[in-house]
């Protein structure tokens, strides 16, 4: 299989936010390399970098914040049933089932995905969810409900506790627009 290529882009549309996504499908892997820009907590640069497996698990994670005073750097990555962050086990990561960066509406893909491979119409999980402003990672649980052709419903359960939004995806389960948060952008 000769590996395909695709970019993405998404403006934010709460606050000043862009990100452009480089996803490249390969026989045995999918990589995604991310930047993303954001007036957010002082104003920041991110990249993500994120390798999957054919049907979309995550592997591992590295993101990389450029701010205005410091450079941080965490990487994630699967090991066994749980997680390592930089390296260290965390117990108390595992069983949690993908991982979720809070600035990108491309982590959302993760659970679409799998609740469209299943056949269903409902999907509770536990995620670790990276917080891209303090650079940390924690258990959280969210929901997703299928609407229907590409809609579904999100739910947050854990760390923002009853944050609700629509979601709709295109036939990759890419998000075009997570209400109030973000929304595809096409190329000129």
């Amino acid at each position: 299989m000769k590996p395909s290529s695709q970019t993405l882009f998404w403006r934010r549309l709460d606050i000043v936010g862009l990100e452009r996504l480089t996803l490249t499908s390969a026989e045995n892997r999918i990589v995604a390399d991310a930047t993303t820009i954001c007036v957010e907590d002082g104003g920041f640069r991110m990249d993500h970098r994120w390798e999957l497996t054919p049907d979309w698990s995550v592997q591992s994670c590295i993101v990389r914040k450029e701010g205005v005073s410091r450079s941080v750097q965490l990487v994630l990555e699967r090991y066994g049933n749980g997680w390592k962050v930089d390296g260290l086990a965390r117990p108390d990561l595992d069983a949690t089932r993908e991982p979720d960066l809070s600035i990108t509406p491309f982590c959302n893909t993760f659970p679409i995905r799998h609740m469209l491979a299943a056949n269903q119409d409902h999907l509770t999980l536990e995620t670790s969810f990276i917080d891209a402003a303090a650079m940390t990672v924690s258990r959280s649980r969210q929901s997703y409900r299928h609407l229907g052709s590409r809609h579904f419903h999100y739910l947050d359960l854990g760390i923002a506790d009853g944050f609700e939004a629509d979601i709709t995806v295109d036939d990759m389960g890419l998000v075009i627009r997570y209400e109030g948060l973000f929304e595809r952008a096409e190329a000129q």
